[in-house]
């Protein structure tokens, strides 16, 4: 059985401007410091710089000066996607509950949350194909591996291997092609181009 998920959607495009005074408060309880550890001196404007750069698509450096500097911003991002806030807000951003203020910030956690699959990894592509974000996703959703789909399929594969085996005169060259149109269907491109992107 195919495993069950939502139908992908893409988000609103919105270009960046800085946060509301009603978007920081909505973002607040992920991002406020807990712990042992030196509190964040200001989260509006890392934030800021975290959402202008996943906005525009570039790279650190081109952080604007004015916005602080650009490896403080990138440090504290990774430190937040090692830590699953951006996987916890991404979840929360298409929630039934979540405030207007939360839900009108989606496009930005998208865009933010394409760089946090860096570092999350299948563990984060699996959370995007479940929520069905695919602007979350830097191409196509084919494009990337399916971990669900390659779990519903994978008991069809072994008992295909297992028949070849006991049949001893199968010929080997049947099954590879099966085996590699599995990891074709299931394991995603080695490579997306940048202009396969979703706006």
């Amino acid at each position: 059985m195919l495993p069950n998920r939502p139908p992908g959607r893409y988000s609103t495009p919105r270009p960046w401007q800085p946060l509301s005074d009603d978007e920081l408060v909505a973002l607040w309880p992920y991002f406020v410091h807990q712990g042992s550890g030196r509190p964040i001196f200001d989260i509006r404007a890392r934030l800021d710089a975290i959402f202008w750069v996943a906005c525009h698509n570039g790279r650190w450096r081109d952080l604007p000066p004015h916005m602080g500097p650009w490896d403080t911003a990138a440090r504290q991002f990774r430190r937040w996607v090692h830590k699953g806030t951006w996987e916890t807000l991404l979840a929360a951003v298409v929630a039934r509950r979540a405030p207007p203020a939360l839900r009108a910030l989606e496009h930005w956690v998208c865009r933010a949350f394409r760089r946090a699959l860096r570092i999350t990894g299948l563990r984060g592509l699996r959370l995007v194909r479940r929520l069905g974000l695919l602007s979350a996703l830097k191409g196509p959703a084919e494009w990337y591996p399916d971990w669900d789909l390659s779990v519903a399929l994978l008991p069809g594969v072994i008992r295909a291997v297992e028949r070849h085996l006991a049949s001893r005169g199968a010929p080997l060259k049947a099954l590879l092609e099966g085996c590699k149109s599995f990891h074709a269907l299931c394991g995603g491109r080695r490579w997306i181009p940048s202009w396969a992107a979703p706006p």
